[in-house]
């Protein structure tokens, strides 16, 4: 037994598709492993350019820090909003969000959560884009608790927002 999330919800994440990117114009800058900036409304202002993967939703564990902070935006409000989400290592594999050759998750750096979801797929929170929250680190933990055949069981994320630069 590899052990289960205490009081799951389902995150909806958008993974960053940066092959699709690096194909298309603008594309995708490897010196900064982000987005490109692209003016698509011809106002002399570039916009941050995505491509992502379908979106996907996945049984998780949620961990507020400082998510209330995210509804003070639109009041011209701007703090740093942060969360953490953990997943289990056999919803990931399940849905195919593993390498199978490294071993690394797939969710990455520069993913996006666009929603929080009960387990009947009711919307709990719909995460507003912008300032949105992005994935800034994802480590795996919770090593060696199958003791016949010890492995990592859980997957730690923390999300945070990222106002966009010009």
């Amino acid at each position: 037994m590899r052990g289960r999330l205490i009081f799951p919800f389902l995150a909806e994440l958008r993974r960053l598709d940066a092959d699709a990117m690096s194909t298309q114009a603008p594309g995708y800058d490897e010196d900064f492993k982000e987005p490109a900036l692209l003016d698509a409304d011809g106002d002399g202002a570039a916009e941050p350019y995505r491509h992502e993967h379908p979106p996907v939703r996945l049984p998780c564990q949620v961990e507020p820090q400082t998510i209330e902070a995210l509804r003070m935006t639109p009041a011209g409000n701007t703090p740093q909003s942060s969360l953490d989400l953990v997943f289990h290592f056999t919803d990931l594999e399940r849905l195919g969000l593993v390498d199978l050759q490294t071993g690394e998750a797939l969710v990455r750096p520069g993913d996006r959560l666009s929603g929080l979801f009960d387990t009947e797929g009711s919307l709990v929170w719909a995460v507003r884009t912008p300032p949105g929250l992005y994935v800034t680190e994802a480590r795996p933990t919770g090593f060696g608790l199958f003791r016949r055949r010890p492995r990592r069981n859980l997957l730690i994320v923390s999300f945070s927002d990222r106002p966009a630069a010009r």
